[in-house]
């Protein structure tokens, strides 16, 4: 006789229940706090907490908040070149480690590629700061500003960019590119026409991940900042450690709206390039059959 169990209708409803119960508790701890932030946004008392009424006027005062402006046009800059820098350089990194099986110096390469992901950015931060003292003593440059943080969210980004692009690339079928190569494509014929294309998808998820770790980033850029370079977290930061604001609030909700605008379009972008190359292979099999 098979020991197996049997699920009554009762368990497996049971189950079924508990387990949406037990993810309905998880959203709401991870996404209340976040609904509670936007609705305070909209609270007319300066008590951030305390509900009086609903007004706009926080807006109107972040509409004139040269400060804060001031930070956040300079963590989108930040941000934006941190990106694409980070892309670059993940994507040759992981071509490095993908495509090339053996070289000199391959596990330190990996191990000071993966290192920024564990290493707390406490320690990545002091340790940056250090050496770009040290550096700007022997040499003059670079002063502490826009350009020393760019340097620190470079490297945690890069290395984020890398195991993006990497996991994608170890899923690529390689006889797609031996067959372009045996067709007479030159290598860099087959990474635009060939490669490229088909990691896309982990390119832009690349690049949004590493443009938000170097939007809402607090501990590198306190190291790293210098006059005239504040960006906006540091600047949240700074009052929140004086009393919340429902200006920080308006503040969150206007990033928060942009970055779920930004995740909606880039889902649909890269959901519909799916379909469009699912339909082109089946296509091909068709064809071919």
């Amino acid at each position: 006789m098979s020991d197996q169990r049997i699920t009554t209708p009762f368990g497996a409803t049971f189950a079924r229940g508990f387990g949406r119960a037990w993810l309905g508790a998880g959203y709401l701890f991870l996404y209340l706090p976040i609904v509670a932030l936007v609705v305070y946004s909209f609270n007319d008392s300066p008590v951030p907490n305390l509900w009086k009424g609903f007004t706009l006027k926080w807006y109107v005062k972040l509409a004139s908040d040269g400060e804060m402006l001031s930070g956040l046009w300079l963590s989108l800059k930040i941000a934006f070149f941190t990106a694409w820098s980070s892309l670059i350089l993940g994507t040759l990194a992981a071509f490095a480690l993908v495509k090339y099986r053996r070289f000199t110096g391959r596990t330190l390469f990996t191990g000071m590629v993966n290192a920024p992901l564990v290493m707390p950015e406490v320690i990545i931060g002091l340790s940056l700061l250090l050496m770009l003292v040290s550096v700007q003593k022997a040499l003059g440059f670079p002063e502490r500003g826009v350009m020393t943080i760019w340097f620190g969210h470079l490297l945690l980004g890069m290395a984020y960019a890398t195991v993006v692009v990497q996991a994608r690339l170890q899923g690529l079928n390689p006889q797609l590119e031996e067959a372009a190569m045996d067709l007479g494509a030159k290598p860099f014929q087959v990474f635009a026409l060939v490669t490229l294309p088909m990691i896309a998808q982990a390119l832009m998820s690349a690049w949004l991940l590493t443009f938000t770790l170097s939007l809402d980033d607090v501990v590198l850029s306190a190291f790293l900042n210098g006059p005239g370079s504040t960006t906006m977290p540091l600047v949240i930061f700074s009052r929140a450690r004086l009393g919340l604001n429902p200006s920080v609030n308006a503040v969150a909700t206007v990033i928060i709206t942009l970055v779920a605008i930004g995740t909606v379009v880039a889902s649909y972008l890269i959901a519909r390039a799916e379909r469009e190359r699912a339909k082109a292979i089946a296509q091909a099999q068709r064809d071919d059959s």
